[in-house]
């Protein structure tokens, strides 16, 4: 008679064909739902300079949705544990919002059901545990949702006026011949309207939505950093909206009103983004250092 060991029970792991059967026709489920609505939407809204980020952070979700996949895929210690009873509940209300949404014309429900549908989905077929590894990809997905135009155009006046005070100001400096009335900039012969996509709500969720990134690839183990650079991001936005206006007017005085409204106006928007980029990564530099600084400070003293 020999003793027999007792063994932990463990979660079962679904087959490899199973998975990728769940997997396609999720997707072609979504196909159904989601491609007249991204069609719609790259025709419309996207289109505009206001919400031209909505592909941009899409894309980007899915790569970071792919990435974390591939994490957990070569992971051996993970644990897919389905729960398909939160998972349908987020589901049934995922569906609920899309119907809602499409019938009505709200983007703010058609597009944001995206988010519950494949969180639950993801629950359903491998659990919250997975879950809880992969939300950031589902966080970056609320960045690419058109605000009502109400809501943008309260939120986005006050940030407009401050980027021209700044902009005038700067450019006063630097001894342009230049005179602000509102949002409206006059340079010399020309006069530059300072709009939403220029410095508005929309840019300042899309350089929020980088920055978190940025953060969630870095990694920091320091909270109090981490936090600290996301509440700075709205400031460093402010800066890098000042920037690309301040470039535009430029622009506008040097090369003309064509130069300014054409090509290089576009081009202006890659300006936004790399300077807003470029302070966050210094700050990134200059907020590691003083961290290193401090705990030498302490290790001196201690």
């Amino acid at each position: 008679m020999s003793a027999t060991t007792p063994t932990t029970p463990q979660a079962v792991q679904p087959s490899r064909n199973t998975t990728i059967a769940a997997w396609a026709v999720l997707l072609v489920g979504l196909g159904v739902l989601y491609v007249p609505t991204f069609s719609d939407l790259l025709n419309g809204l996207w289109s505009t300079d206001q919400n031209a980020h909505g592909p941009i952070v899409l894309g980007v979700s899915m790569w970071f949705l792919w990435f974390k996949s591939r994490q957990l895929a070569a992971d051996p210690s993970i644990q897919f544990d389905p729960a398909p009873y939160s998972g349908g509940i987020a589901i049934v209300v995922a569906l609920a919002m899309y119907i809602v949404g499409r019938s009505q014309a709200v983007y703010l429900l058609e597009v944001g059901s995206l988010i519950p549908l494949l969180a639950g989905g993801v629950a359903v077929f491998f659990g919250t545990n997975v879950l809880r590894r992969i939300w950031f990809a589902f966080f970056f997905m609320f960045f690419m949702i058109p605000l009502p135009g109400s809501i943008t155009d309260t939120l986005t006046q006050p940030m407009k006026i401050a980027v021209s005070w700044g902009a005038e100001h700067v450019l006063y400096w630097l001894d342009y011949p230049i005179a602000r009335n509102g949002v409206v900039l006059s340079i010399g012969p020309y006069q530059l309207l300072v709009a939403d996509a220029c410095a508005g709500l929309n840019s300042l969720f899309t350089l929020e939505a980088l920055g978190l990134l940025y953060l969630n690839v870095t990694r920091h183990e320091t909270a109090f950093r981490n936090i600290l650079l996301a509440t700075l991001i709205v400031p460093i936005s402010f800066t890098a909206n000042l920037i690309r206006v301040v470039t535009l007017s430029l622009i506008t005085f040097h090369m003309g009103d064509e130069a300014g409204q054409g090509f290089l106006h576009k081009f202006s928007g890659m300006v936004l983004f790399i300077s807003a980029l470029a302070l966050i990564i210094v700050l990134d530099g200059l907020l590691r250092r003083a961290s290193v600084l401090w705990y030498e400070h302490k290790g001196l003293r201690s």
